[in-house]
């Protein structure tokens, strides 16, 4: 077993990380500041490690590992949480798969053996996998009445063809389909093991006595890691013309999107803070350009997800179909500027207060940080990003922005979702 302490304190309080012998990665904060204790238990490699004729699996494996166990029904179990006055979910995502819980004090180590049962022992039962599926094909259907999620599905099936990236968590109805409890319980034999697993804790405890808890619940947990590699990312050509869906709406949606680099790039905090800049809140440049002095939007905003491998940039409104053409060239017009000079520089100190602000807000509570420090494990950072990344965001320039959008966002795709009257003359 190997330990190491955080050298330095960006968090509440100090953060400990253990290697246990069988691979699995321990990491510790104690935070006294609430009575509360929360954990997540992280597995990569999540969504990237489905084959196209699996998409969805993880979600609904997620929505179905709490439905009972080798030891204990779906009863059993939901019994067990609330008799403890103590919360536990799951969640799939495109780079990780987590079970979350938090529960008092008192009652975590009680709390924290169940989820280990969860994580090792589940049995997927028949009726309950049907149940899920026929809600996430609910779910799915209800997602193609959505004009943004009709844009930004067709963009990223055309950024990533045949990737996962490409596709809702959900999966797509014809994936989820033919999904059967035997193919999860393939999944969970297959990659559920101590060397893809990361477990996060935080809270009012001791760090050696969580050490012991995980121990007594992890230790004895020898399944063989398999050799497993990432999807290979596709680099398409933007298409020539605008992807289009045509809707019976009243409004469209306008979509511009661009492929962004991963985590591990050198421009990521810049990309991040563009993304900031143009669209997050209030007095974003979108927002004030384009909604509050052109009337042009009834939203708008930017993505830009972090992701292990390159994630998709984008920026997009929503208008009057009347506007759909005028709308699309404002908002290019507004990506060329990014391009044509750097920002200036009291743009880009607002934009970065904003940043640092809301990444700071987004650690007020001990299941805020266990989810913050495990997911920076699992995309292989290390819990030290959480320092880091400030002190990379504090270091950017205009000029750093400005390189950043030229690697970028020269190239856009577009994607648009409106009435066929609205689409007919834009090419």
């Amino acid at each position: 077993m190997s330990l190491e302490v955080q050298p330095a304190s960006s968090l509440q309080g100090r953060w400990f990380r253990w290697r246990l012998d069988n691979g699995l990665t321990l990491v510790v904060v104690d935070n006294p500041a609430a009575d509360i204790v929360a954990a997540r238990l992280f597995l990569r490699p999540g969504m990237l490690a489905e084959l196209p004729h699996q998409w969805g699996l993880n979600h609904l494996l997620a929505a179905t590992l709490t439905k009972g166990t080798q030891r204990r029904s779906a009863q059993d179990i939901a019994l067990a949480v609330e008799s403890l006055g103590a919360s536990l979910g799951t969640e799939a995502a495109p780079d990780y798969f987590v079970l979350g819980l938090k529960a008092v004090t008192g009652d975590f180590p009680e709390l924290f053996e169940l989820a280990s049962e969860l994580w090792r022992l589940p049995t997927f039962p028949d009726p309950e996998v049907a149940l899920e599926r026929e809600l996430t094909l609910q779910n799915l259907r209800l997602q193609q009445e959505q004009p943004f999620h009709l844009a930004y599905d067709q963009l990223r099936r055309t950024l990533y063809p045949h990737h996962p990236y490409s596709v809702s968590t959900l999966g797509t109805l014809e994936s989820v389909r033919n999904l059967t409890p035997e193919d999860l319980r393939a999944y969970h034999q297959r990659y559920f093991c101590p060397a893809h697993t990361v477990v996060s804790i935080c809270g009012r405890v001791e760090p050696e006595r969580v050490r012991a808890w995980v121990e007594r619940c992890f230790a004895d947990w020898s399944a063989p890691a398999v050799d497993w590699q990432p999807p290979p990312v596709p680099t398409p050509e933007p298409p020539v013309a605008p992807l289009r869906t045509i809707r019976p709406t009243q409004q469209s949606l306008v979509m511009l999107g661009y492929p962004g680099p991963a985590v591990h790039s050198a421009d990521y905090p810049a990309m991040k803070l563009l993304s900031t800049y143009l669209g997050n809140g209030l007095s974003s440049r979108l927002f004030v350009e384009l909604r509050e002095k052109q009337g042009l939007a009834y939203d708008v905003s930017a993505f830009y997800p972090t992701r292990w491998q390159p994630a998709p940039f984008g920026v997009y409104l929503g208008t009057a179909a009347a506007n759909t053409r005028l709308a699309l060239v404002k908002l290019a017009a507004e990506m060329q500027r990014l391009l044509a000079e750097p920002l200036p520089e009291a743009e880009l100190l607002t934009a970065r207060s904003k940043l640092l602000g809301q990444y700071a807000l987004g650690k007020q509570t001990n299941a805020q940080i266990a989810q913050l420090l495990g997911w920076y494990e699992v995309l292989g950072l290390g819990a030290d990003y959480d320092f880091l990344f400030p002190q990379l965001i504090r270091q950017l320039t205009p000029e750093h922005l400005w390189r950043a959008a030229q690697r970028y966002l020269r190239h856009p795709w577009v994607s648009l979702v409106g009435p066929a009257t609205a689409l007919a003359d834009i090419g």
